[in-house]
């Protein structure tokens, strides 16, 4: 079962870095990290997709009054992936909750230390809090060139961190 499970992530890996370049329309860092790891789960419903899709404008987009802006997408999207696995097909108790906490956070550290940030805004050059900064990213191609790296490195180390519960409960 663990081999069968690395090797649907190894093929999810290897369609990211083919496909994902290549988008153009629709591309949001959260959804293609958190379905992407639910579709090598074999957990797909589009409640997912659209849970996904606005934390991607409300955490990375956003922009507050005093200048705190959001995370990457491949960062919630990737916590979000977390607590799928850990939990399985059962609401998590206390103690699996306390250890999702520790893994995401971990994660996080983990991006931090990997690209410098966890921000958006710093990772990919514009602040989409904008119009402006949308249209800048789209005409800069930073998504082609920049974003789509991190979904894939963010699938793939979601993997080495759940490891031990992907084996236990997938």
């Amino acid at each position: 079962m663990e081999k069968d499970i690395n090797n649907k992530f190894d093929e999810k890996i290897e369609d990211l870095k083919k496909n994902l370049p290549k988008m153009t329309k629709g591309v949001n860092c959260c959804e293609l990290t958190l379905t992407s790891v639910l579709d090598v789960l074999g957990v797909d419903s589009y409640l997912f997709h659209n849970l996904a899709m606005p934390l991607a404008g409300g955490f990375g987009g956003y922009k507050a009054k005093d200048g705190w802006q959001g995370a990457c997408g491949a960062v919630t999207g990737a916590c979000a992936a977390i607590g799928v696995i850990m939990g399985g097909d059962k609401k998590m108790d206390d103690g699996q909750m306390a250890m999702a906490y520790l893994k995401a956070a971990k994660y996080c550290t983990d991006f931090e230390q990997e690209f410098e940030s966890v921000v958006c805004s710093h990772l990919c050059g514009v602040d989409f809090s904008t119009p402006e900064g949308f249209t800048q990213y789209q005409k800069n191609g930073v998504w082609e060139k920049t974003c789509n790296k991190f979904v894939i490195w963010a699938v793939n180390h979601v993997r080495k961190l759940t490891k031990k519960d992907l084996r236990n409960k997938w």
